[in-house]
């Protein structure tokens, strides 16, 4: 079916279709070609053009041709931007003229609801201390949840908000644990960044750091409380911005790194390079990463080989570091679907050995079953 327009996501959409749109154009010859002719065109008719242009029975100045061309560039633009952002505003309901452009995945990030927490759900919760505002986590039981039994835990933190590789940096489009689970056999908890007004979660970096650390140290425990956590089996995960915090927020503290039974990361690794906020130094880092003391950290990236050679093979006392390199361009024929960029956090929502290798690690670590056959 064909999903209306919706005004909510217009703008989200279009930034996204026009990154998507010229991501299609670079990869598509004809494509490039056309818009080649397109520019080497105008700039040459811009350059022929002197004083004024006679146009049938009008005369035209130059000042006025140049903002035609420039409203005639940008028309071409916003129409490669609106189709393919309609096509990714549509994709998000998983349907676009009959067609689920997510067919070949066999795994689709649950929407989070406004409902009670039950097997198979994913829900919002709003912690008693942030009443009223819209600071919230977002908790998914799994399919085979049992309220008499204990789970292990995936606590997640997001990436920024980054247009390029649809990242919105929001609390409910994570996707990184949900790959490692399969959906069942572990409660899955995505923790929010704290903005600095403390009313709203922060889509980009860390908003107020120590309340979103306090935020997790409170709401962690009422969790495994509520729903069967298993204490002694919680592992952090994080894509991107959100590797960085599983060291950044993660190992804040000696209360908060006493959590973990081990680290996943994904794309990015707290020390790796310098950023624009305090401590995000190599030396800072290291500090942090201290409060590992031996525990088992899977680094995994598109590059994780040379994380490991630039910057923690020279550290690697310091955890039980395991490297995991993800070719996402060998998984999907980019852009395809949700992924337009290599930089994705959705690269476990489709059967490949990487995402075997990372179950089979935090399986093992967690002591259960394996995830062999899970959707």
């Amino acid at each position: 079916m064909v999903v209306p327009i919706s005004s909510e996501n217009f703008v989200r959409s279009l930034r996204a279709g026009l990154c998507r749109g010229w991501l299609c154009v670079g990869r598509n010859r004809l494509g490039r070609l056309i818009v080649g002719r397109l520019i080497v065109g105008r700039l040459t008719l811009r350059w022929l053009i002197v004083g004024r242009l006679t146009v049938g029975q009008f005369r035209v100045s130059r000042f006025r041709v140049s903002r035609l061309m420039r409203l005639a560039a940008w028309m071409v633009v916003v129409s490669i931007g609106m189709v393919a952002g309609e096509v990714e505003r549509a994709s998000s309901d998983d349907t676009l003229v009959g067609v689920d452009i997510e067919s070949d995945l066999d795994l689709i990030t649950p929407v989070m609801t406004d409902e009670t927490p039950a097997a198979g759900r994913r829900v919002r919760q709003v912690a008693a201390e942030y009443e009223g505002t819209d600071v919230f986590h977002a908790l998914y039981l799994p399919r085979d949840w049992q309220p008499d039994k204990q789970y292990p835990v995936i606590v997640e933190y997001t990436g920024n908000r980054w247009a390029p590789s649809l990242s919105t940096g929001r609390v409910e489009d994570a996707n990184l644990g949900f790959g490692l689970s399969g959906g069942t056999r572990y409660l899955w908890v995505s923790m929010p960044y704290v903005e600095t007004n403390h009313r709203e979660n922060a889509e980009m970096w860390w908003g107020d750091r120590d309340a979103t650390v306090q935020y997790c140290k409170t709401n962690l425990p009422r969790i495994c409380d509520a729903f069967g956590g298993d204490r002694e089996r919680v592992v952090l995960c994080g894509f991107s911005r959100g590797a960085i915090a599983c060291s950044y927020i993660g190992l804040a503290d000696d209360e908060i790194a006493g959590w973990w039974k081990g680290i996943v990361t994904h794309d990015h690794f707290d020390g790796e390079r310098e950023w624009k906020y305090p401590g995000s130094d190599r030396e800072s880092a290291l500090s942090r990463l201290v409060r590992l003391r031996g525990r088992p950290v899977l680094v995994c990236s598109t590059r994780a080989s040379e994380i490991r050679d630039s910057y923690l093979g020279a550290v690697s006392t310091l955890a039980d570091f395991t490297f995991l390199d993800v070719p996402t361009k060998q998984i999907f024929d980019i852009p395809e679907g949700k992924v337009i960029h290599p930089h994705t956090d959705r690269w476990m929502h489709r059967p490949n050995t990487y995402r075997d290798v990372a179950r089979d690690w935090i399986d093992g670590l967690c002591s259960v079953e394996s995830s062999s056959g899970v959707e």
